[in-house]
């Protein structure tokens, strides 16, 4: 059904090229739905603790853990993907056995308008999601529901886990990013190029697991400057939202003021030097940015990353072993090695951060588990 309705979705995000609609929403929402068809029974089965194991003091005692859901969930959906994003946790909290509330971001009225539309063709009931006001989100926290889940800003989530903790209500909080990038000895450069044009620019720069710190050697960093340059000049222009270019250009007016620099090529900004200013990059502002910081070695790089706070996602561009040393060094919950962002969708596949972006997963069979509870049934 959702196929059928694809000529529908470009008009959903006219500032988005048709192209990334398709491909960053309703693809991975097809595969997440063909996901939870063939594999969710088998995660969500019970597990049976028999006599294999028992401890000797338990004679005649066998255990069975249930999957039971919350109950009712609210989801707390993002501006960003409001298709994608909060349609998989849609369809994972159902399939789990709660109902759901869903309050979409301002803007993303019609797509969760669209998401409860192909619910009620597809023959689930009216009553198993109902869609709040977008302004409705401080209220439906403090409502008591069984289970909340957030995407969107490490601010955001700080103010919905006060609320939640005045009702105790579990929470899962998929955060902020502000993502490195390694270029290592023997990377592709121009690859490396490619790719960071493609991730800086991907729904006009309001993606959370976007590229946005790039260390690099010092001896290559110029010559991926210069085929950023040449690799962003031939893209058309981009359309950011106000209040992200607004904070965008005091962070360029900050890094300008210690001493750094930074060029427009096309509609990204290019931090040019910010070494010894790394700690100023800290912030999640969901625009078209890039700074490239020069490192003698990797152990500088992770150094700085290690300062961070937030801890989403990470690429890696170099040779295989190398990078795989180093992606098990990293505290992000999603490393991509030799390519960015595309990998993540894969409905197989968990996707959650540490630190300042949040806690828990969504999707994969751990997001589909998180949104249920075990219960233990002993019998001697």
């Amino acid at each position: 059904m959702l196929w059928r309705k694809w000529r529908r979705l470009p008009a959903l995000y006219p500032k988005r090229p048709a192209v990334e609609t398709w491909t960053a929403e309703l693809l991975p929402l097809l595969a997440a739905c063909r996901f939870l068809e063939r594999n969710a029974g088998k995660v969500l089965s019970a597990r049976k603790a028999g006599m294999w194991g028992r401890p000797l003091w338990l004679p005649g005692v066998t255990s069975r853990v249930e999957r039971r859901p919350f109950g009712a969930v609210l989801i707390l959906a993002p501006g960003n993907y409001p298709l994608m994003l909060p349609g998989i946790q849609l369809l994972q909290a159902l399939v789990a056995g709660n109902v759901v509330a869903l309050k979409p971001a301002p803007g993303g009225e019609a797509a969760a308008r669209l998401l409860v539309d192909l619910l009620a063709q597809a023959g689930f009931p009216p009553s198993v999601c109902m869609v709040l006001p977008t302004d409705a989100g401080r209220e439906a926290v403090a409502a008591g529901f069984d289970l909340i889940i957030l995407t969107g800003s490490a601010q955001t989530g700080r103010q919905v886990l006060q609320d939640a903790a005045r009702t105790l209500t579990p929470t899962i909080m998929e955060l902020s990013g502000v993502d490195p990038v390694f270029v290592l000895p023997g990377a592709d450069l121009a690859h490396v190029a490619r790719r960071l044009a493609y991730g800086v620019r991907l729904n006009n720069g309001a993606t959370c697991i976007a590229p946005h710190r790039v260390f690099i050697r010092n001896e290559d960093k110029a010559a991926v400057l210069a085929l950023l340059r040449s690799t962003l000049a031939q893209k058309p222009p981009l359309s950011c939202d106000s209040a992200g270019q607004a904070r965008l250009a005091a962070l360029k007016e900050r890094i300008e003021a210690a001493g750094g620099r930074v060029e427009m090529v096309g509609d990204v900004s290019i931090f040019t030097q910010v070494e010894g200013l790394h700690g100023l990059l800290d912030t999640d502002i969901f625009m078209p940015w890039l700074a490239l910081t020069g490192v003698s070695d990797i152990e500088v790089a992770t150094t700085l990353e290690k300062g961070m706070s937030y801890a989403l996602g990470a690429s890696i561009f170099g040779p295989a072993p190398a990078a795989a040393m180093l992606a098990r060094r990293l505290r992000s919950g999603s490393v991509c090695i030799n390519d960015l962002i595309v990998p993540t969708a894969d409905p197989r596949l968990p996707f959650g951060g540490a630190g300042g972006s949040g806690y828990g997963v969504t999707r994969g069979p751990e997001g589909l588990l998180a949104l249920t509870r075990p219960v233990v049934i002993s019998s001697r």
